[in-house]
């Protein structure tokens, strides 16, 4: 047993037992961590709103042999501008439910950490809208290893006739390579997940209103698929 410093992003939380609360968080260092915080469902907690989801928080906890107790916490950003527009809320909860889904306990998480925190500091400087997320996605996709291929078939790897996007095969396919279950986009689209996929969170290619539902619903299915699992948030998002 021993007191430990480290930092994290909340990513949710939940009630135990009476007065206690589980707070997830995840580090740069270990991954997801689970904490329990003594008395924060007390009106007087000393901890007050510094446990809300997508806040940057340093933490000292007391470490357990199933959970590790939060003995102090400070906040390094709240990001608290995004919390004001229901639209950025909602793609804050669809980033941390990404990141919390493919996340592991005890194993270093810098890419990952650093991926949510460029994320929920895009929305919280007045990023949105539907393209970011979308964009979230595919460089989440990258961090665990599932990248979708856009440029060349994901199969033989040649550059020429992408006509087809198959989730299962992992990415656009041609005519030579698709699979049963390859689907046709609309002429641009794969070039638009393509730009997506490598943009800076902070400066976004400019919106194509005809492109960018289509593109969410992609990156979406595509992620859902690796994951094989429903992102509850992301479907609020993109209906």
């Amino acid at each position: 047993m021993a007191i430990r410093s480290d930092q994290g992003i909340v990513l949710r939380s939940y009630p135990f037992g009476e007065a206690d609360r589980v707070v997830v968080l995840l580090s740069p260092n270990r991954g997801k961590m689970r904490t329990v915080a003594k008395g924060v469902r007390k009106t007087k907690s000393r901890f007050g709103g510094r446990l809300e989801p997508f806040t940057h928080i340093d933490v000292v906890v007391y470490e357990g042999r199933e959970l590790d107790t939060v003995t102090q916490v400070s906040v390094i950003d709240p990001f608290s501008h995004l919390r004001l527009d229901l639209e950025r809320v909602l793609a804050a909860g669809t980033m941390v439910e990404a990141v919390d889904a493919v996340a592991q306990e005890a194993e270093s998480s810098h890419r990952l950490f650093l991926l949510l925190h460029r994320g929920l500091k895009a929305l919280d400087q007045g990023g949105g809208g539907q393209d970011l997320v979308t964009a979230f996605l595919l460089k989440l996709a990258g961090v665990v290893g599932v990248e979708p291929s856009f440029t060349r078939c994901a199969a033989c790897g040649t550059p020429d006739g992408l006509e087809r996007f198959s989730f299962s095969g992992g990415g656009a396919m041609c005519r030579n390579c698709r699979n049963e279950g390859a689907v046709r986009l609309r002429p641009g689209l794969t070039g638009y997940l393509a730009s997506l996929a490598t943009a800076d969170l902070a400066f976004m290619p400019t919106t194509d209103p005809a492109l960018s539902g289509e593109a969410m619903g992609v990156a979406r299915r595509f992620v859902e698929f690796h994951l094989d699992r429903r992102l509850a948030s992301l479907a609020v998002l993109d209906g």
